[in-house]
């Protein structure tokens, strides 16, 4: 027998199963987490903002109309707390350096190379750290966790148009920055 779908499990919540919650709770736990980790920075504050969006959700089920899929509305909860915890804590790492330098970055094969490396590693997180929140939140979602523009307006309730600028003048000011701290050197 197939396993029920999250519209199937969502009635089941509201007719009073918590079972079906907890098979909800079961299914999306790891994509919340690593979304939560992902813009706070940290596994403490994750699980706790994972755990406070579960525990919203579950009081919140009988606002879900079901205009978009039960995780794409999950999602848009974890990522509100996580953005509501980053402006209350005044937090602004929504990347780790590393990971999002792996992506960028290739590492080097000489100690030369590692401490350009690093340097270029620091600056590029000053550079991400510095962007507006708006910004960061859009290039976040969109480069580091690979979303749609579609699925970022969804996430972010704005427009389409709107999140393509942000992203936009995000990579231009990131850009801007890596090169007037990266003076090139005559020689």
């Amino acid at each position: 027998m197939d396993s029920p779908s999250d519209a199937e499990l969502v009635q089941e919540v509201r007719n009073g199963s918590r079972r079906a919650f907890t098979e909800l709770m079961r299914r999306h736990q790891q994509r919340v987490y690593r979304t939560a980790r992902r813009l706070i920075g940290n596994h403490d504050d994750a699980e706790d903002i994972a755990q406070e969006t579960f525990v919203k959700a579950y009081l919140s089920l009988g606002d879900f109309r079901g205009e978009s899929s039960f995780f794409t509305w999950l999602y848009r909860i974890a990522v509100n707390l996580s953005l509501n915890a980053l402006r209350k804590r005044q937090l602004i790492t929504y990347v780790r350096e590393s990971e999002l330098m792996r992506r960028v970055i290739p590492g080097g094969q000489d100690p030369a190379q590692e401490t350009q490396h690093r340097e270029t590693e620091s600056r590029l997180h000053q550079a991400v750290e510095s962007l507006p929140e708006k910004q960061k939140a859009v290039f976040v979602l969109r480069f580091y966790d690979a979303l749609s523009y579609d699925e970022i307006a969804v996430l972010l309730r704005t427009s389409v148009g709107g999140l393509k600028a942000n992203y936009h003048h995000a990579l231009r000011k990131v850009q801007e920055m890596m090169r007037d701290e990266n003076p090139k050197t005559s020689g």
